[in-house]
């Protein structure tokens, strides 16, 4: 299999040099451009689109925030124009009804930033296998062919931790946090866990960097404010 094509879609020039730095990382996988605005995809898309073989674009890396047009609407531009090609929503928008539009539009992956490159390597590697699937089978296809390939994509992200962090303590933490709809401060979590603050700021702070709980200052103590945590319902 010839390895995909890949245009990354990001106005944060050091994002979309992360991503496609990534994208090195990865076998079966190269970079076709690089697009900081909406505009300038359409471009090289519809130029693709109109090339052959080897000059085709396989797959966007599509930020929904750009600066001339929200990626939803892109997609329904691309999609109306009659560009076709497979699309990865990669951003940090949680919204539910942008959600559920990506899945209305087609777009084959939804990756919420912030991530780690474990977990944008799970779901590239899901999609070329789901790639993969697909094109060994020629002309008529079977339920089996296609409930595999679309198995290839719902791959099970499993939580990245930062060293020396373990999985059992953050599941007590993350347990801690759903139990109430408070926030909890990381010396509320110390206390109720029995472990050190400091641990239990570090596990917070895992958590918040991978935007599963909402971190907020808490006011209103004397001396500097502390941090509360709250599970992102």
């Amino acid at each position: 299999m010839s390895p995909l094509r890949v245009l990354v879609v990001d106005d944060e020039p050091i994002t979309a040099e992360a991503h496609a730095a990534y994208l090195a990382r990865l076998e079966g996988f190269e970079v076709a451009g690089i697009a900081e605005n909406g505009a300038q995809a359409v471009r090289l898309l519809q130029a693709s689109a109109a090339a052959s073989g080897a000059g085709r674009i396989d797959l966007v890396l599509l930020d929904m925030n750009l600066p001339d047009v929200h990626g939803i609407e892109l997609c329904r531009h691309l999609r109306s124009v009659g560009v076709d090609v497979d699309v990865i929503a990669v951003t940090a928008v949680r919204d539910i009804a942008v959600v559920r539009a990506a899945v209305s539009l087609g777009i084959v992956q939804y990756l919420i930033k912030p991530f780690a490159f474990p977990v944008f390597a799970e779901k590239l590697n899901g999609y070329r296998a789901f790639r993969s699937g697909l094109g060994e089978v020629e002309g008529v296809t079977t339920q089996d062919d296609v409930d595999q390939s679309f198995a290839s994509l719902r791959t099970e992200s499993t939580p990245v931790l930062d060293k020396g962090l373990a999985p059992d303590t953050r599941a007590s933490i993350i347990a801690a946090l759903r139990a109430t709809d408070s926030a909890l401060s990381a010396s509320e979590v110390a206390s109720e866990l029995r472990i050190s603050r400091v641990t239990a700021r570090r596990y917070l702070e895992n958590l918040a960097a991978s935007g599963t709980v909402e971190r907020a200052p808490r006011y209103g103590q004397p001396g500097r404010p502390e941090f509360e945590y709250r599970w992102r319902r």
